[in-house]
């Protein structure tokens, strides 16, 4: 399989990807309300001062380094530099329904190279984000563009800002401890592509949507998904449904987990993945170790994969070609000192090859973060080629 370049490239995020959190928007904004402006002509000041209280304004600056020894590190033709505003917007009509914007502005700080701009123009703007949100009771309905979580069909956090989705959704938390999910997805943006949003209703069929069951209440997590793609061939195969479960407990000192997804390609070849995860913590350290079994072909997914063993540049979704089968595992450790966040990470996926990563997180303020990340990727794209590549990624992050 061969490696993928830049600007088609999948990562994980750094934050851990929830495998049982339901869909969710982005109406999470960092900082506070915006004070308001007192008006410099007469005016009521309780009227204004009311109306400018129901918005909140926050955001981000960024700056992005990606540089590979597919040249040499930083080297001009094997790096990348792109800057983001991120602004976030939430205005509550009423004490259950919101609008919520977010829109990103870039701009990439390097000439057009072999990896091309981040979001595929040398300066652009989008809208990410625009919503309407209304909770009645227990249940909540997100109207518009917005991000999308889940195992196997989700938004995907990589570079300036993650893809998002044009989707009508509705989650019910009546019950206590369960959260009941369903979306009816129309466009994605898909990482890294700009403005470039598809219309998924043209492709195959044009119906794509999701339902699901959350459960977690205190040491025990289980969830049920339910995924009708049929625009599957703009990612993996064919269109497709797919059934995903996955549970946890934790025990206090060893947590477990275990997943399994069943995919049923149009194309009747289908794919099984099974999955297992330890976690255990030892002194300040945090260990995990993961193994998944993907039979017969890939497993179907939308923007990321929920499986254990994916790492920063693979998905573990993507390792078995048609007719093998692939296991690979993952082991992991990970501790908190002073501030810095740091983690490493081996996985090797039969013989589709191995990756070592190495991702440090510190907040130098609440305002102010850098990251860095640095990859080893060993990939065979076949019996006698073997592509080996190098990364380290640079991130300064500026909340607002």
């Amino acid at each position: 399989m061969s490696h993928l370049k830049l600007n088609k490239e999948k990562k994980m995020k750094i934050t851990k990807l929830s495998l049982v959190a339901a869909l969710a928007i982005n109406t999470a904004f960092a900082g506070g309300d915006i004070a308001p402006v007192e008006p410099v002509v007469e005016a009521p000041v309780v009227e204004a001062a009311a109306c400018n209280s129901q918005t909140t304004v926050s955001g981000k600056a960024q700056a992005y380094l990606y540089t590979n020894d597919s040249v040499d590190l930083f080297d001009q033709d094997s790096s990348q530099l792109g800057t983001a505003i991120t602004l976030d917007v939430k205005h509550n009509f009423t004490d259950n329904i919101s609008a919520n914007f977010t829109a990103v502005g870039f701009a990439n700080s390097m000439s057009e190279n072999n990896f091309g701009y981040f979001e595929q123009k040398d300066v652009g703007a989008f809208f990410n984000v625009a919503n309407i949100t209304a909770t009645f009771g227990g249940t909540t309905l997100v109207l518009g563009r917005q991000l999308i979580d889940s195992p196997m069909f989700g938004s995907f956090d990589w570079l300036l800002a993650p893809s998002s989705f044009e989707a009508y959704t509705v989650v019910n938390s009546s019950v206590s401890n369960l959260t009941l999910v369903g979306t009816y997805v129309r466009q994605v943006r898909q990482v890294n592509s700009g403005d470039n949003f598809i219309d998924l209703t043209d492709i195959d069929d044009g119906n794509n949507y999701a339902l699901g069951a959350v459960y977690a209440a205190d040491a025990l997590s289980a969830s049920v998904w339910y995924y009708n793609i049929d625009a599957g061939a703009a990612y993996v195969q064919d269109k497709y449904t797919q059934v995903y479960v996955d549970g946890g407990y934790d025990f206090g000192s060893v947590s477990v987990a275990a997943q399994y997804a069943k995919t049923d390609y149009n194309t009747g070849l289908d794919s099984d993945a099974y999955g297992a995860k330890v976690e255990t913590k030892f002194g300040n350290f945090g260990l995990t170790a993961a193994v998944v079994n993907v039979t017969d072909s890939a497993a179907g997914y939308v923007e990321r994969d929920g499986l254990y063993t994916s790492s920063w540049n693979y998905f573990a979704a993507t390792a078995a070609e048609a007719n093998t089968d692939t296991l690979s595992w993952k082991v992991g450790a990970s501790t908190d000192v002073a501030g810095l966040n740091a983690e490493v990470s081996y996985a090797a996926y039969g013989d589709e090859g191995s990756e070592l990563d190495v991702i440090l997180g510190y907040e130098v303020t609440n305002c102010i973060g850098l990251a860095a990340i640095y990859s080893s990727t060993d990939y065979d794209v076949n019996v006698n080629t073997v592509d080996t590549e190098d990364a380290l990624e640079l991130i300064a992050t500026y909340k607002f």
